[in-house]
């Protein structure tokens, strides 16, 4: 009989081949559909592009997929060593949504020079695409969680340890408790460093208490209530991942929208939105808590969205929402200016804010 830990691998790998074939072969076969519309009714180009796509998948599935899937399965030592990507998201963003909007880039384009609209290819394919990579990536994150009980890191009670701040009081300082060396005269003697006096390192060491004393409150939290009011307060990082990982791909999801706007979707504008937006996909192969997350999201995703979405409201009016223009622009303004221009020495004095 299998076991538990055997079931589970067997339905997470299952589960992410089906999102590897379901997409392209739905793509696919929308696009032969749309061939043989052009072609006026002609069953070749048809079943051609559905011929191409079963080699495309066969392939892909051997030659990339198995191997890789294989690798790191049995190679512990392999898949421990990488701590700052993800392999098996790497060889999905590319052998899966990288075909996917290439096959509507060439819907759009092939009824643009055409002068048809028989069928945009949008509002399934792409929220199709979408979906299946938001299960490649939730299979991913909770992998090394329990399906079943508890997961591992909770308190048996579910409460995590946090800090309680109970009383505040006024911390003595370094200035207070220390007495000044006095000389033979009964004058007083300051001992001076090279950067400056200690009377100033003493207020500034007074100051910095008072400032964390002040900051405590923010990140103070309770005890956690008893009694039925308790579970209002559990925490588990398998439903954290799913509500994550959604989080993770809206503004992508806004981006792809705007694509199923008539007007947009019938123009050239059409290209660099799928192009964009597949770009902003290469974020998942970064870890969750990666370092690198943050200026991937600014450079993949947050600055080209917020270049592409001035351009689309100047050219076809308000078909993106306000919301994520002021989104990519704050997240811009916000990364640059905590990340660089804290570091000059004009934002980099204690006496200001």
């Amino acid at each position: 009989m299998l076991s538990g830990k055997t079931v589970k691998v067997v339905l997470y790998e299952v589960l992410q081949f089906a999102c590897l074939c379901v997409p392209l072969f739905i793509i696919m076969e929308r696009f032969a559909s749309l061939m043989r519309h052009v072609r006026g009714g002609d069953l070749t180009a048809y079943w051609l592009v559905v011929a191409a796509s079963i080699a495309y998948v066969t392939t892909v599935s051997l030659l990339v997929w198995v191997p890789l899937k294989y690798l790191i399965l049995t190679s512990k030592r392999f898949i421990s060593e990488i701590t700052s990507w993800r392999p098996i998201t790497l060889a999905y963003v590319i052998v899966c949504p990288l075909p996917c909007f290439g096959i509507l880039l060439a819907s759009a384009k092939v009824q643009v020079d055409g002068g048809h609209r028989l069928d945009r290819l949008t509002e399934l394919a792409v929220s199709l695409v979408l979906i299946a990579l938001i299960i490649v990536d939730i299979v991913e994150r909770i992998r090394p969680f329990r399906l079943t009980g508890q997961a591992e890191g909770l308190e048996p009670d579910f409460e995590l340890p946090a800090p309680v701040l109970t009383h505040l009081e006024q911390v003595a300082t370094v200035s207070s408790q220390l007495s000044p060396e006095r000389g033979q005269n009964g004058s007083v003697h300051q001992a001076e460093s090279g950067n400056g006096s200690l009377g100033n390192r003493w207020r500034d060491a007074e100051g910095y208490s008072r400032r964390a004393s002040r900051s405590a409150y923010l990140y103070s939290s309770s005890r956690y209530p008893s009694g039925r009011l308790r579970a209002l307060w559990i925490r588990d990082p398998r439903v954290e991942a799913f509500v994550e990982s959604f989080i993770f791909w809206m503004d992508t999801t806004e981006m792809v929208r705007v694509a199923e706007v008539s007007s947009v979707y019938y123009s050239n504008w059409i290209f660099p939105v799928y192009i964009l937006a597949y770009l902003s996909t290469l974020r998942v192969v970064a870890t969750p808590n990666s370092p690198l997350l943050p200026f991937l999201a600014v450079v993949l995703q947050d600055l080209p969205f917020l270049v592409i979405r001035i351009c689309l409201v100047a050219v076809f009016g308000h078909v993106t929402p306000l919301l994520y223009i002021m989104k990519n622009l704050l997240v811009c303004l916000t990364y640059v200016y905590f990340i660089f221009m804290t570091k000059l020495k004009v934002f980099n004095r204690t006496s200001m804010f």
